[in-house]
Protein backbone atom coordinates (compact mmCIF):
# COMPACT_ATOMS: atom_id res chain seq x y z
CA UNK A 1 0.00 0.00 0.00
CA UNK A 2 1.47 3.49 -0.93
CA UNK A 3 2.30 6.04 1.87
CA UNK A 4 -0.69 8.11 0.26
CA UNK A 5 -3.05 5.49 0.79
CA UNK A 6 -2.05 4.75 3.96
CA UNK A 7 -2.86 7.96 5.40
CA UNK A 8 -6.24 7.60 4.18
CA UNK A 9 -7.06 4.13 4.93
CA UNK A 10 -4.35 3.25 7.26
CA UNK A 11 -6.54 3.38 10.36
CA UNK A 12 -7.92 0.13 9.57
CA UNK A 13 -11.26 1.27 10.98
CA UNK A 14 -14.62 -0.75 10.15
CA UNK A 15 -17.55 -1.13 12.22
CA UNK A 16 -21.39 -2.73 11.87
CA UNK A 17 -23.00 0.41 10.57
CA UNK A 18 -20.63 0.88 7.72
CA UNK A 19 -18.86 4.28 8.49
CA UNK A 20 -16.12 5.37 6.45
CA UNK A 21 -14.76 7.53 9.02
CA UNK A 22 -13.26 6.59 12.41
CA UNK A 23 -15.84 8.29 14.82
CA UNK A 24 -14.66 10.35 18.12
CA UNK A 25 -15.13 8.17 21.19
CA UNK A 26 -15.49 11.50 23.93
CA UNK A 27 -16.09 8.81 26.58
CA UNK A 28 -13.67 9.17 29.58
CA UNK A 29 -14.08 5.95 31.35
CA UNK A 30 -14.42 2.39 29.28
CA UNK A 31 -16.80 -0.59 30.65
CA UNK A 32 -14.99 -2.70 33.34
CA UNK A 33 -16.62 -5.01 36.00
CA UNK A 34 -13.32 -6.90 36.77
CA UNK A 35 -10.36 -6.91 34.50
CA UNK A 36 -9.92 -4.30 32.02
CA UNK A 37 -11.24 -4.82 28.15
CA UNK A 38 -8.04 -4.48 26.22
CA UNK A 39 -6.69 -2.13 23.48
CA UNK A 40 -5.35 -4.07 20.15
CA UNK A 41 -2.10 -3.77 21.28
CA UNK A 42 -3.02 -5.39 24.91
CA UNK A 43 -2.97 -2.73 26.85
CA UNK A 44 -5.76 -1.54 29.12
CA UNK A 45 -9.16 0.16 27.43
CA UNK A 46 -10.65 1.67 30.63
CA UNK A 47 -9.74 5.36 30.99
CA UNK A 48 -9.46 7.62 28.10
CA UNK A 49 -5.76 8.87 29.78
CA UNK A 50 -4.36 5.70 28.40
CA UNK A 51 -6.06 4.57 25.85
CA UNK A 52 -9.00 5.97 23.16
CA UNK A 53 -10.09 4.32 20.21
CA UNK A 54 -10.01 7.29 18.25
CA UNK A 55 -6.27 8.13 19.45
CA UNK A 56 -5.60 4.40 18.54
CA UNK A 57 -6.50 5.25 15.01
CA UNK A 58 -4.49 8.06 14.54
CA UNK A 59 -1.41 5.88 15.49
CA UNK A 60 -1.81 3.10 13.42
CA UNK A 61 -1.71 5.76 10.68
CA UNK A 62 0.97 7.41 11.77
CA UNK A 63 3.27 4.30 12.66
CA UNK A 64 2.46 2.94 9.00
CA UNK A 65 3.24 6.44 7.32
CA UNK A 66 6.77 6.09 9.43
CA UNK A 67 7.37 2.67 9.13
CA UNK A 68 7.38 2.08 12.75
CA UNK A 69 5.99 -0.96 14.34
CA UNK A 70 3.77 1.59 16.93
CA UNK A 71 3.36 4.91 17.44
CA UNK A 72 1.67 7.32 20.53
CA UNK A 73 -0.22 10.52 19.87
CA UNK A 74 0.20 12.98 22.65
CA UNK A 75 -1.22 16.52 23.13
CA UNK A 76 1.51 18.57 21.15
CA UNK A 77 4.94 17.96 19.96
CA UNK A 78 6.98 18.50 23.22
CA UNK A 79 4.83 16.25 24.89
CA UNK A 80 6.07 13.79 22.73
CA UNK A 81 10.20 14.32 22.91
CA UNK A 82 9.29 14.67 27.28
CA UNK A 83 7.63 11.70 27.35
CA UNK A 84 10.36 9.89 25.12
CA UNK A 85 13.05 11.93 27.31
CA UNK A 86 10.93 10.50 30.46
CA UNK A 87 10.86 7.30 28.99
CA UNK A 88 14.55 6.21 28.24
CA UNK A 89 16.47 8.74 30.19
CA UNK A 90 17.78 8.16 33.66
CA UNK A 91 20.23 9.38 36.09
CA UNK A 92 24.38 9.31 34.70
CA UNK A 93 23.63 9.25 31.19
CA UNK A 94 24.63 11.99 28.78
CA UNK A 95 21.85 14.52 26.07
CA UNK A 96 23.68 14.97 22.87
CA UNK A 97 22.19 17.86 21.10
CA UNK A 98 22.50 20.68 18.29
CA UNK A 99 22.52 24.37 19.69
CA UNK A 100 20.18 24.90 16.97
CA UNK A 101 17.20 22.84 17.90
CA UNK A 102 13.60 24.25 18.59
CA UNK A 103 14.66 26.35 21.63
CA UNK A 104 11.89 24.70 24.10
CA UNK A 105 13.60 21.42 23.48
CA UNK A 106 16.75 22.92 24.14
CA UNK A 107 15.43 24.79 27.34
CA UNK A 108 14.50 20.82 28.22
CA UNK A 109 17.44 19.16 27.50
CA UNK A 110 19.15 21.40 29.61
CA UNK A 111 16.65 21.42 32.50
CA UNK A 112 17.25 18.04 32.74
CA UNK A 113 20.50 18.28 34.61
CA UNK A 114 18.72 18.80 37.59
CA UNK A 115 18.13 15.12 36.97
CA UNK A 116 21.31 13.51 37.01
CA UNK A 117 21.51 13.82 33.14
CA UNK A 118 24.85 15.60 31.69
CA UNK A 119 23.74 17.82 28.50
CA UNK A 120 25.92 18.06 26.07
CA UNK A 121 25.49 20.75 22.90
CA UNK A 122 27.38 20.87 19.98
CA UNK A 123 27.49 22.77 16.58
CA UNK A 124 24.29 21.44 14.14
CA UNK A 125 26.51 20.09 11.52
CA UNK A 126 26.89 16.38 10.85
CA UNK A 127 30.47 15.91 11.40
CA UNK A 128 30.33 17.82 15.21
CA UNK A 129 27.29 15.66 15.93
CA UNK A 130 29.20 12.65 15.06
CA UNK A 131 32.21 13.75 16.90
CA UNK A 132 30.13 13.81 19.97
CA UNK A 133 28.30 10.83 19.32
CA UNK A 134 31.64 9.01 19.27
CA UNK A 135 32.88 11.03 22.43
CA UNK A 136 30.08 10.19 24.27
CA UNK A 137 29.32 5.99 23.79
CA UNK A 138 26.21 4.47 25.38
CA UNK A 139 24.13 8.50 25.51
CA UNK A 140 20.73 10.05 23.66
CA UNK A 141 20.84 11.85 20.75
CA UNK A 142 18.19 14.59 19.74
CA UNK A 143 18.89 15.51 16.06
CA UNK A 144 15.89 17.54 13.57
CA UNK A 145 16.25 16.49 10.05
CA UNK A 146 16.27 19.51 8.87
CA UNK A 147 16.78 22.76 11.49
CA UNK A 148 15.06 25.38 12.15
CA UNK A 149 15.29 28.42 11.60
CA UNK A 150 18.27 28.33 9.35
CA UNK A 151 17.39 24.97 7.39
CA UNK A 152 20.66 22.90 7.51
CA UNK A 153 20.35 19.10 6.46
CA UNK A 154 21.18 16.67 8.96
CA UNK A 155 22.63 13.32 7.16
CA UNK A 156 20.70 11.47 9.52
CA UNK A 157 21.45 8.35 7.84
CA UNK A 158 25.21 8.80 9.42
CA UNK A 159 23.89 9.49 12.63
CA UNK A 160 21.87 6.10 12.92
CA UNK A 161 24.99 4.37 12.30
CA UNK A 162 27.01 6.16 14.73
CA UNK A 163 24.80 5.79 17.34
CA UNK A 164 24.60 2.12 16.51
CA UNK A 165 28.28 1.44 16.52
CA UNK A 166 28.34 3.76 19.78
CA UNK A 167 25.36 2.11 21.94
CA UNK A 168 23.69 5.38 21.41
CA UNK A 169 19.97 6.22 21.23
CA UNK A 170 18.88 8.32 18.03
CA UNK A 171 15.79 10.36 18.69
CA UNK A 172 14.85 11.82 15.18
CA UNK A 173 12.64 14.91 14.86
CA UNK A 174 11.19 14.90 11.49
CA UNK A 175 8.38 17.34 11.93
CA UNK A 176 10.04 19.86 8.82
CA UNK A 177 10.72 16.53 6.83
CA UNK A 178 7.57 14.85 7.11
CA UNK A 179 6.96 11.21 6.40
CA UNK A 180 6.68 12.27 2.93
CA UNK A 181 10.12 13.75 2.57
CA UNK A 182 12.12 10.95 4.54
CA UNK A 183 11.29 8.38 7.31
CA UNK A 184 14.29 7.76 9.31
CA UNK A 185 12.97 4.52 10.42
CA UNK A 186 13.32 2.79 7.28
CA UNK A 187 16.77 3.97 7.31
CA UNK A 188 17.83 2.18 10.48
CA UNK A 189 16.35 4.71 13.20
CA UNK A 190 14.62 3.43 16.20
CA UNK A 191 12.84 6.57 17.33
CA UNK A 192 11.09 9.56 15.21
CA UNK A 193 9.14 12.55 17.07
CA UNK A 194 6.80 14.88 15.30
CA UNK A 195 5.29 18.27 16.31
CA UNK A 196 1.59 16.94 14.37
CA UNK A 197 0.10 20.57 14.79
CA UNK A 198 2.76 20.98 11.60
CA UNK A 199 2.49 19.49 8.49
CA UNK A 200 0.79 16.37 9.70
CA UNK A 201 -2.74 18.19 11.02
CA UNK A 202 -1.59 20.86 8.20
CA UNK A 203 -4.61 23.42 9.44
CA UNK A 204 -3.22 25.70 11.96
CA UNK A 205 -6.09 24.57 13.70
CA UNK A 206 -4.71 21.42 16.77
CA UNK A 207 -2.23 20.75 18.61
CA UNK A 208 -0.76 17.59 18.79
CA UNK A 209 2.65 15.55 18.77
CA UNK A 210 3.68 11.75 18.24
CA UNK A 211 6.25 9.38 18.89
CA UNK A 212 6.86 6.48 16.49
CA UNK A 213 9.41 3.59 17.07
CA UNK A 214 10.44 0.00 15.44
CA UNK A 215 10.43 -1.21 19.10
CA UNK A 216 7.10 -2.57 20.87
CA UNK A 217 8.84 -2.18 23.85
CA UNK A 218 9.94 1.46 23.80
CA UNK A 219 6.61 1.87 22.46
CA UNK A 220 4.75 0.55 25.94
CA UNK A 221 7.53 2.27 28.18
CA UNK A 222 6.63 5.03 26.49
CA UNK A 223 3.06 4.17 27.07
CA UNK A 224 3.45 4.02 30.56
CA UNK A 225 4.71 7.21 30.94
CA UNK A 226 2.49 8.82 28.59
CA UNK A 227 -0.45 7.81 31.37
CA UNK A 228 2.16 8.84 34.47
CA UNK A 229 2.23 12.59 32.62
CA UNK A 230 -0.87 12.82 31.00
CA UNK A 231 0.24 13.42 27.78
CA UNK A 232 -2.14 11.73 25.07
CA UNK A 233 -3.92 13.79 22.90
CA UNK A 234 -7.51 14.72 23.62
CA UNK A 235 -10.11 12.32 21.03
CA UNK A 236 -11.18 15.58 19.67
CA UNK A 237 -7.74 16.92 18.44
CA UNK A 238 -6.78 12.94 17.84
CA UNK A 239 -10.08 13.33 14.59
CA UNK A 240 -9.00 16.85 13.35
CA UNK A 241 -5.57 15.23 12.95
CA UNK A 242 -6.93 11.96 11.23
CA UNK A 243 -8.84 14.04 9.15
CA UNK A 244 -5.66 16.71 7.98
CA UNK A 245 -3.00 13.62 7.39
CA UNK A 246 -5.52 12.38 4.85
CA UNK A 247 -4.24 14.87 2.20
CA UNK A 248 -0.61 15.57 3.95
CA UNK A 249 1.01 13.83 0.65
CA UNK A 250 -0.56 16.38 -1.63
CA UNK A 251 -0.36 19.13 0.89
CA UNK A 252 3.23 18.60 1.50
CA UNK A 253 4.57 18.60 -2.24
CA UNK A 254 2.71 21.72 -2.88
CA UNK A 255 4.69 23.46 -0.10
CA UNK A 256 7.71 22.55 -1.39
CA UNK A 257 7.07 23.64 -5.05
CA UNK A 258 5.66 26.61 -3.40
CA UNK A 259 8.95 27.29 -1.53
CA UNK A 260 11.20 26.65 -4.60
CA UNK A 261 9.59 29.67 -6.16
CA UNK A 262 9.64 32.14 -3.70
CA UNK A 263 12.84 30.43 -2.82
CA UNK A 264 14.03 31.49 -6.36
CA UNK A 265 12.09 35.14 -6.19
CA UNK A 266 14.15 35.80 -2.93
CA UNK A 267 17.54 34.96 -4.18
CA UNK A 268 16.77 37.63 -6.58
CA UNK A 269 15.92 40.35 -4.71
CA UNK A 270 17.61 43.52 -3.63
CA UNK A 271 16.39 44.03 -0.40
CA UNK A 272 17.87 40.32 0.88
CA UNK A 273 21.11 40.24 1.79
CA UNK A 274 20.66 35.65 1.52
CA UNK A 275 18.55 32.98 1.40
CA UNK A 276 18.38 29.58 3.00
CA UNK A 277 16.91 26.74 1.34
CA UNK A 278 18.33 23.50 0.50
CA UNK A 279 16.28 23.13 -3.25
CA UNK A 280 18.56 26.13 -4.16
CA UNK A 281 22.01 24.47 -5.99
CA UNK A 282 23.56 27.65 -4.21
CA UNK A 283 22.94 25.79 -0.80
CA UNK A 284 25.80 24.22 1.27
CA UNK A 285 23.00 21.40 1.64
CA UNK A 286 21.23 20.72 -1.37
CA UNK A 287 23.56 17.32 -2.73
CA UNK A 288 22.62 15.97 0.67
CA UNK A 289 18.86 17.04 0.33
CA UNK A 290 18.58 16.18 -2.81
CA UNK A 291 19.98 12.72 -1.73
CA UNK A 292 17.59 12.01 0.98
CA UNK A 293 14.65 13.65 -0.17
CA UNK A 294 14.07 12.27 -3.75
CA UNK A 295 13.70 16.04 -5.21
CA UNK A 296 11.30 18.03 -2.59
CA UNK A 297 13.20 20.45 -0.37
CA UNK A 298 10.67 21.54 2.31
CA UNK A 299 7.76 24.41 2.39
CA UNK A 300 9.89 26.54 4.79
CA UNK A 301 12.59 29.61 3.58
CA UNK A 302 14.41 31.45 5.25
CA UNK A 303 16.35 34.81 4.72
CA UNK A 304 18.18 37.59 5.54
CA UNK A 305 17.22 41.16 4.84
CA UNK A 306 19.66 44.08 3.99
CA UNK A 307 18.66 46.47 7.60
CA UNK A 308 17.76 45.05 11.08
CA UNK A 309 15.45 44.83 13.65
CA UNK A 310 13.50 47.93 12.46
CA UNK A 311 13.24 46.75 8.82
CA UNK A 312 12.11 43.59 10.00
CA UNK A 313 9.77 45.18 11.83
CA UNK A 314 8.65 47.80 8.56
CA UNK A 315 9.03 45.00 6.39
CA UNK A 316 6.52 42.69 8.99
CA UNK A 317 4.09 45.45 9.24
CA UNK A 318 3.61 46.08 5.77
CA UNK A 319 2.63 42.68 4.55
CA UNK A 320 -0.73 41.82 3.85
CA UNK A 321 -2.00 38.16 3.21
CA UNK A 322 1.11 36.31 4.79
CA UNK A 323 0.65 36.61 8.12
CA UNK A 324 3.06 36.75 11.02
CA UNK A 325 2.94 34.27 13.60
CA UNK A 326 5.06 31.54 15.15
CA UNK A 327 4.29 28.25 13.11
CA UNK A 328 4.57 26.64 10.32
CA UNK A 329 2.70 23.78 8.25
CA UNK A 330 -0.18 25.53 7.55
CA UNK A 331 -1.75 26.09 4.21
CA UNK A 332 -1.77 29.95 5.08
CA UNK A 333 1.48 31.22 4.47
CA UNK A 334 2.92 32.46 8.17
CA UNK A 335 6.19 34.07 8.42
CA UNK A 336 8.08 34.69 11.91
CA UNK A 337 11.34 36.35 13.55
CA UNK A 338 13.07 33.92 14.92
CA UNK A 339 15.54 35.58 17.44
CA UNK A 340 12.22 36.77 18.86
CA UNK A 341 10.77 33.24 18.93
CA UNK A 342 11.48 29.85 18.10
CA UNK A 343 15.12 30.95 18.57
CA UNK A 344 14.71 32.79 21.17
CA UNK A 345 15.69 30.38 24.07
CA UNK A 346 19.21 29.98 22.13
CA UNK A 347 21.99 31.43 24.65
CA UNK A 348 23.33 34.15 22.64
CA UNK A 349 26.62 32.71 22.05
CA UNK A 350 24.90 30.10 20.28
CA UNK A 351 22.97 32.53 17.89
CA UNK A 352 26.05 34.28 16.86
CA UNK A 353 27.66 31.53 15.41
CA UNK A 354 24.80 29.40 13.96
CA UNK A 355 23.96 33.11 12.04
CA UNK A 356 20.32 33.99 13.71
CA UNK A 357 20.36 37.58 13.67
CA UNK A 358 17.96 40.66 13.94
CA UNK A 359 18.12 40.40 9.96
CA UNK A 360 16.60 36.73 10.03
CA UNK A 361 13.02 35.81 9.36
CA UNK A 362 11.61 32.06 8.93
CA UNK A 363 8.87 31.72 6.43
CA UNK A 364 6.27 28.96 6.18
CA UNK A 365 5.33 28.98 2.61
CA UNK A 366 0.89 28.28 2.56
CA UNK A 367 -1.04 26.73 -0.54
CA UNK A 368 -1.73 30.10 -1.52
CA UNK A 369 -0.75 30.60 -5.66
CA UNK A 370 2.91 31.27 -5.42
CA UNK A 371 2.25 34.33 -7.16
CA UNK A 372 0.31 36.05 -4.59
CA UNK A 373 3.14 35.05 -1.99
CA UNK A 374 5.42 36.47 -4.24
CA UNK A 375 3.84 39.86 -4.77
CA UNK A 376 3.00 40.21 -0.94
CA UNK A 377 6.51 39.31 -0.27
CA UNK A 378 7.91 41.77 -2.78
CA UNK A 379 5.45 44.52 -2.10
CA UNK A 380 6.10 43.99 1.98
CA UNK A 381 9.98 44.66 0.57
CA UNK A 382 9.78 47.53 -1.54
CA UNK A 383 8.70 49.24 1.76
CA UNK A 384 12.37 48.57 3.76
CA UNK A 385 14.10 51.61 2.62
Amino acid sequence: MGKATESIHGHGFGDEVGSVVPPIYLTTPFRQVIEAQLSDRGLDLKYSREENPTVRYLERVLARLEGGVDALATNNGMAAISTILMTILKSGLRLILPAEVYGTTLGLAINMRKFGVETVVTMPETKDLAEAIKANPGSVVIVETITNPMLRVIDVDHLIKVSRDTGSTLIVDNTMATPVLYRPIEHGAELVVHSATKYISGHNDVLAGVIVSSSQSIINDAWQWRRRLGTIIQPLDAYLVLRGVKTMNLRVRRHCENAMAVADFLSNHPKVREVYYPGLKSSAYHELASRMFNGLYGGIVSFKIKGGREEAREFLNALSMVKPAPSFGGPESLITYPITSAAQPIPDEYKAKLGIDESLLRLSVGLEDPEDIISDLDNALRRIP
